[in-house]
């Protein structure tokens, strides 16, 4: 799969849960949002001298104002659903704008369609 396949389809998953949702930049005054991106090459695969998959390493913040915000939880779950390694890495209260700032690590080698049984 293309790098830029798997871009997409994280930027989708993110779409999904969060209306907000931004690749690179976060707008002013636009709450809550999520702002995702993609940073450089995770562990990637490499056999026979030659890249067998390569990973691609990233982070994901979303800003709200909202104590105990369900999104959270949501984007932890498109994370699972698309089966990223990731992490919480941040949970912070920025005074000067009033938000909450999670930020999130992820990774993704290999995006995972559902399944089709038939």
């Amino acid at each position: 799969m293309t790098l830029q396949s798997k871009l997409r389809y994280v930027g989708e998953a993110f779409a999904a849960v969060v209306p907000n949702a931004y690749h690179y930049f976060r707008p002013a005054d636009n709450w809550p949002c999520l702002v995702w991106q993609e940073d450089g090459e995770g562990d990637s695969l490499h056999a026979g001298n030659c890249k067998a998959e390569q990973a691609i390493h990233g982070t994901v913040d979303y800003y709200t104002q909202t104590e105990y915000d369900t999104a959270v939880d949501a984007i932890q779950e498109a994370l699972e659903g698309i089966r990223a390694g990731w992490s919480l890495s941040s949970v912070q209260y920025e005074e000067d704008t009033r938000l909450i700032h999670f930020e999130w690590e992820w990774t993704v080698a290999e995006v995972h369609e559902e399944e089709n049984d038939g």
